[in-house]
């Protein structure tokens, strides 16, 4: 008998992820399964017994607390991609760093985690091994590893909207990503990574745009955007805007790099670069 009630109650559960994958629910909350439960005969005291027999059976799997993606084991439904799990993860949520530049093609590197830029208001899940200052924490869901990024309210902008298989995702645009990787540079491969993305962009590249972006980012990604398109060859009339924003003392052109390398002083930059460093 109760061997009996224990297939019921899957095959239940089974009828209750077909419902949700003809709704669209490809990712749905403990909450949404329950609305909908009653419509296939699933009683709400069994509800998290049968949620607990298709995640261990790969009907669904578990993203965060309390939230569920369907498999492509449910009939008609395409796998869930990473971004749009990324969007299910956090709030605000936006596609960053190497993800984007992968996405929008300034890289051929592909980035084994996904990049989510957030605020520090998000409630990223969190694991072990994460950060102590809380920037970034890894989390994995399905054998992918999220990265979340935190950056203040003021500084989560610069984003476009497209469409990745069946699911409408945040990325940022081309030039915020490329702003990104000059400030995190160890989150978009290295900078010698975010210097051939530029190179890449170039051509296609809104000046005024990544201009705006970096006054309203900070000065020091200001006079490393001012450096790097001087070196790509904007001429130096459109770069006024930036040469004016004032800084205090010399910066690291990278940031991961040693603190060593001929100064530039148009741009208060210390050229950190290797073949540029003398030992």
């Amino acid at each position: 008998m109760f061997a009996d009630n224990k297939i019921k109650r899957t095959a239940v559960g089974i009828d209750l992820v077909r419902l949700l994958a003809e709704s669209g629910d490809r990712i749905f909350s403990t909450a949404r399964a329950r609305d909908m439960a009653a419509q296939v005969g699933l009683k709400d005291d069994y509800l998290l017994e049968a949620l607990h027999h298709l995640r261990r059976n790969r009907w669904i799997v578990p993203l965060r607390r309390g939230l569920y993606a369907l498999t492509a084991t449910v009939p008609g439904v395409a796998p869930v991609h990473e971004f749009e799990v990324a969007m299910a993860l956090v709030e605000p949520a936006a596609v960053s760093h190497w993800s984007a530049m992968h996405h929008h093609g300034l890289t051929q590197q592909t980035p084994r985690q996904v990049f989510v830029l957030t605020t520090t208001d998000g409630s990223a899940p969190r694991m072990r091994g994460a950060r102590a200052d809380g920037s970034v924490d890894g989390y994995m869901v399905n054998g992918t590893a999220y990265e979340f990024i935190r950056v203040g309210a003021e500084r989560f902008f610069g984003t476009q909207q497209v469409w990745i298989g069946e699911a409408r995702v945040t990325i940022t645009d081309p030039e915020r990503t490329l702003l990104d990787g000059l400030a995190r540079p160890q989150h978009c491969g290295d900078f010698a990574e975010v210097l051939q993305a530029f190179e890449v962009r170039s051509a296609a590249m809104e000046l005024e745009k990544i201009i705006e972006y970096a006054i309203r980012l900070d000065g020091v990604t200001v006079k490393r955007l001012g450096w790097v398109l001087e070196h790509l060859g904007v001429d130096a009339s459109r770069l006024d805007r930036l040469v004016s924003v004032p800084v205090k003392g010399y910066r690291k052109l990278d940031p991961t790099g040693p603190r060593r390398g001929p100064c530039d002083r148009r741009w208060m930059i210390q050229v950190n670069l290797p073949g540029r460093i003398q030992s």
